[in-house]
Order: structure tokens, then C-alpha cells, then sequence
């Protein structure tokens, strides 16, 4: 991971000498140095880089309050880490998964501390336009590699529903709006956006492993070069549509710098940074796709980000995040992929 990210002012919801005895049993010897520091950024699972006399790891664990039952699934997260190892994609090795909640509050895993980048924002502060035209191709490039397992040879065939998956995961994340929005006035657009979706579904059965939410700051870069060689936060991982992952890694494209660092008004050519359709041709190429991205799957990905965004805050207002500002953030974020969804659907043919 990379350790010039600065920890969260936050608390540690667990007690570092239950983690220490842990540890000792783990690495089976005595611990004399324990350090354990929180990452800055993520807004759903707890994650803290650990350090135990020279050794290294990070642990990532569940929020002590979980608003949905599917979410937050570090189960999930640990076993596509152990199922990919052996591919091209690059992941952290996964170590330990520990099921007992009594141990540190909730289940929690220990990973590999990978050495390198994160870039939290689209434009890369710092790269040069020639490193950033690097670094896209290297994320693209990435993303078909995941589109390219054979997710049954790797022994993930149940690891996905049967059935339409945009028209189930539809209904699931409507139903989490319905739980996590304040009134009917809440976020009108996102109202307005599930109406939308629920009219178009398409009956596409392509298939493939899916990240869930493939975006650039869930993507550790080499510390020098400019090549992934992690791809991380697989929660949301599943058998789905693979324009999915390709509408999630766009929409930075159609969002604003200050909305999770999106690059929409940049001058993009002055950058070093694709134009959208010739990023979009660069990834059918690697993945040999069939089918193309269309407003449907962008309107869906700003859907699943709005949604995704309200639970963030209703997790900060109850006090249960890993981010002191999450409410306020959470919010802003909904209501600003709500309104980028809804712009995508109302200037669209479909």
C-alpha cells in the first residue's frame, strides 16, 4: 500500500494488544514494536496499514454497523484475492482471513502491504502528460484483464447470481435508496434515475468477473513507473456485465474535479489523458468485447454511485464510518452522481 498516504484522524475500533496477542500466535513469535496506522480515503471498510517489528501487513475488516447484509463482504474481498493470484491481474497477496467477530469487533483479513502509489484524483497531480498517457493505458489494460479470466477455471462460477444482472441489481440498490434516503425529497434525481433504468434494461447476457467499483483510487501504481500492480477494495466484486466496470471507470469523464475527481471541463489533450472514445476503443481492443458502452450503462453506474454515496453518509451520521466528514461528503457525492445520471439519461436516444 502506500505509506505516504497520511493516517485518518480518527479511533481505532479495536484493541491493538488483542491484535498484538493475535499477531504473536499468528507469526509465532513476541512482538516488542506495533505500529497501526488508518488509510485516508476509503469510505467503506476500516483498513489500517500494520507494522510488528519489521513485518508488515494491512488489515482490512468490517465497520462494527452494517446497513445492508451484502455489504462490506471482506469474505468476498479475500477470496477473489486468493483466486487471482495465480492470473495476470495484479493483486496484493492475501494472508489470513479471520472469521471470529469477538477478536477485533467485526471479521477482518490481513493483506500484503504493497509499495506504491495511489491517485485519488483522475488528473494525477505530478505525472507528466507522457506518464499520465501511460498510466490510463496501464488502468485500461488492467480492466480487460479482469474481463479476460476465465472466471471458471479459477473457481469462481458460483460466485455470481443466475438471472439478468442489471435487472436484479437494479431492484438491490433501489431498495437500499429506499432504506438510506431522509424523505421523499431527499434526492429527487436518483428517484428519477431508477425510473429511468427500470424502463430500459437490456437483455444482454454477457458475463464476465466483475470488480464492482473500478475506478483509479482502488488501484495501487508501481512507486516509479506507470503500471498497476495492485488492483484493490473488491467488495463489490461478482459474476456481471463487464460494461459495468467500464461505465464505473468512466464516469470520471462526465464528473467534475471536485466531484471524486473527475475530469470533465479539463483540457484533457494538454494532460496526456485519452479523450473518452479513444479510451473506450483502447479497452474493446485488449478485452475483445462485443458490445459497446452505451448511456444505459453510464446512467446505471451513476445510479449504483449515488446509492453507494447516501449509505456512506447515513454510516457517518450515525457515527459508524472511517471518515469524520463521510455525512457530509456522502451526500454531496449522491446528489452529484444523481444529477450527472440524469443529465447522461436526458440528452440520450434511448
Amino acid at each position: 500500500m502506500n505509506t505516504s498516504l497520511a493516517a485518518a484522524p480518527q479511533t481505532l475500533d479495536f484493541d491493538t494488544e488483542v491484535l498484538r496477542r493475535f499477531l504473536t500466535d499468528y507469526l509465532g513469535r513476541k512482538i516488542a514494536s506495533l505500529s497501526i496506522r488508518a488509510t485516508e480515503g476509503g469510505m467503506s471498510n476500516p483498513t489500517y496499514f500494520v507494522a510488528a517489528d519489521g513485518w508488515r501487513a494491512v488489515l482490512r475488516k468490517q465497520p462494527r454497523m452494517q446497513l445492508a447484509k451484502s455489504a462490506h463482504a471482506i469474505d468476498r474481498e479475500f477470496r477473489i484475492l486468493k483466486a487471482l493470484a495465480a492470473s495476470d491481474v495484479p493483486v496484493p497477496e492475501a494472508y489470513h482471513y479471520h472469521t471470529d467477530p469477538d477478536l477485533l469487533g467485526t471479521p477482518f483479513y490481513l493483506m500484503e502491504w504493497l509499495e506504491g502509489r495511489v491517485h485519488i484524483a483522475y488528473a494525477m497531480p505530478g505525472l507528466t502528460p507522457q506518464e499520465r498517457a501511460q498510466a490510463y493505458a496501464s488502468m485500461c489494460e488492467t480492466m480487460a484483464k479482469i474481463h479476460r479470466l476465465d472466471f471458471q477455471a479459477l473457481g469462481l462460477a458460483d460466485y455470481g447470481r443466475p438471472g439478468n444482472y442489471f435487472e436484479r441489481q437494479i431492484s438491490r440498490w433501489s431498495q437500499l435508496w429506499l432504506q438510506y434516503r431522509k424523505d421523499d425529497g431527499d434526492n429527487p434525481d436518483l428517484d428519477r434515475m431508477i425510473a429511468w433504468l427500470e424502463k430500459r434494461i437490456p437483455g444482454s447476457q454477457l458475463l464476465s468477473l466483475c470488480h464492482g467499483d473500478f475506478r483509479i483510487g482502488n488501484m495501487m501504481f508501481h512507486p516509479t513507473e506507470q503500471r498497476v500492480i495492485g488492483v484493490l477494495d473488491w467488495e463489490l466484486s461478482t459474476l456481471g456485465h463487464p460494461l459495468v466496470d467500464v461505465a464505473f471507470n468512466t464516469q470520471a469523464w462526465h464528473m467534475a474535479p471536485d466531484e471524486n475527481g473527475g475530469i470533465a471541463g479539463e483540457d484533457l489533450s494538454a494532460l496526456g489523458i485519452p479523450a473518452e472514445e479513444a479510451y473506450l476503443q483502447t479497452y474493446y481492443g485488449h478485452a475483445g468485447s462485443t458490445e459497446r458502452l452505451t448511456d444505459f450503462h453510464r446512467v446505471f453506474a451513476m445510479f449504483r454511485g449515488a446509492v453507494g454515496s447516501a449509505g456512506v453518509a447515513v454510516r457517518g451520521e450515525l457515527g459508524n464510518s472511517t471518515l469524520p466528514d463521510s455525512a457530509r461528503v456522502g451526500r454531496f457525492l449522491a446528489r452529484a452522481y444523481a444529477r450527472r445520471g440524469m443529465q447522461i439519461a436526458e440528452r440520450s436516444g434511448l
